[in-house]
């Protein structure tokens, strides 16, 4: 009976309609990256102090993506977005009332809370809808991100050298309830229970392999991400401020941001492919050792043309890392617990994120330079590849193409 549910033509309509969602629904996570340098010089702070409300978005997503992701186990994706919609919108409008670097970043709290719906919960949620091409499914959906983030930026740096950061935000309390309420409505049907018997067998065999109880998987594919997800943000939230420095300034910034997220695009469909044949566990430690090699290149190379270089072989590195996460749960762990698993372990990852942003604007501060700042990403994603690469070594998974999951 599965066969008439997973990887149906209802399921690719799904998966169009459910990247849609997550390519506006993420839009809070990189609208605070471009409005950053406006921000700091409007409260005239330091570089640590300004990406306080970036880390707080990410700290609100991160959470978000666990709370959220239980809502869509128990009632259904379609009710979890309209409410993390409405969440969302209260925390850009709160955003523009803030009289203070403190409460601005207590409204991005709320933001990043709302925003989260646009990433775990509905990797969850098409996870259930396919089988044979998981993980290109899985792929396309936790590309909606970057979709989010190559789009957006441009849009916003026109309408924030306009008009200013605050009419940036405004604008973006309308226009994302506008378009994601409508689009959840067509996501109301439900997996029914019985095609969850075959993925709660194959899990269970898995896990067996590898000999770690789900909940002790959960924890060690936690914290690797966290360490990938440190590496991962020193370019991603700080190219913009980056190129400020170095007197490019932050339209060159953003359009850097856009090139390195449209290679993730790219990377994560790549790597989604890949999965589907070698299993994610494989596709991670690939994609972890890509990202590495990437992040070195940023240190003997600050030019213009350079930089832009390197920001496309960065996207294209490491943008299938994160949705391999996904897919190692979904392959080691009981389908039912789908959302608040995958939520979880995307929680760690952004808390990563949100770990990593503070970070760097922290090192910056200390030692007036980024060079640092790379080289602690380094550091730690080299803890994220010596985790996968024994996970590996441990359990020989194999590619899921031919097992239910």
């Amino acid at each position: 009976m599965t066969d008439t549910i997973h990887d149906s033509v209802y399921s690719w309509l799904r998966l169009l309609v459910t990247l849609a969602i997550a390519t506006v629904a993420n839009v809070g996570m990189w609208a605070i990256i471009v409005i950053m340098p406006a921000v700091e010089a409007e409260f005239g702070s330091g570089r640590a102090a300004s990406s306080m409300p970036y880390t707080l978005t990410m700290v609100g997503f991160a959470l978000g993506n666990l709370l959220i992701g239980r809502l869509v186990d128990r009632f259904g994706v379609t009710a979890a977005l309209i409410m993390a919609t409405v969440v969302c919108s209260a925390g850009f409008g709160l955003s523009t009332l803030s009289p203070t670097m403190v409460l601005l970043s207590v409204a991005h709290l709320l933001l990043g809370l709302g925003t989260a719906v646009g990433f775990g919960p509905l990797i969850a949620d098409i996870s259930h809808w396919f089988l044979i091409r998981r993980g290109i499914a899985v792929a396309l959906v936790a590309s909606g991100n970057y979709l989010s983030g190559a789009v957006w930026p441009t849009l916003l740096s026109d309408m924030l050298a306009d008009s200013g950061w605050r009419q940036v935000y405004l604008t973006l309390a309308v226009i994302v309830p506008a378009v994601v309420i409508p689009l959840s409505l067509l996501l109301r049907r439900r997996v029914p229970d019985h095609a969850h018997t075959a993925a709660e067998a194959a899990s269970a065999i898995r896990a067996q392999s590898v000999g770690l109880s789900p909940r002790t998987l959960q924890y060690l594919l936690g914290f690797a991400g966290i360490a990938c997800c440190v590496a991962m943000s020193m370019p991603q939230v700080h190219i913009v401020t980056y190129c400020v420095g170095l007197g490019y300034g932050p339209a060159v910034g953003s359009e850097m941001l856009s090139l390195m997220l449209l290679g993730g695009v790219v990377s994560r469909i790549v790597s989604g492919l890949a999965a589907d044949k070698l299993g994610g566990v494989r596709t991670l430690l690939v994609g972890s050792v890509l990202q590495t090699t990437a992040l070195f290149l940023y240190l003997p190379y600050d030019g213009l043309v350079s930089l832009y270089v390197v920001s496309a072989i960065f996207g294209l590195a490491q943008g299938g890392i994160v949705p391999s996460y996904a897919l190692v749960v979904r392959e080691y762990m009981p389908a039912r617990e789908a959302g608040r698993r995958v939520g979880f372990v995307m929680m760690m990852t952004i808390l990563g994120m949100a770990l990593g942003g503070w970070m760097s604007g922290w090192i910056y501060d200390v030692t007036g330079s980024y060079h640092m700042a790379f080289v602690n990403g380094i550091v730690w994603n080299g803890l994220n590849i010596l985790i996968i690469g024994w996970l590996l070594l441990r359990g020989r998974p194999r590619g899921t193409g031919a097992l239910p999951a």
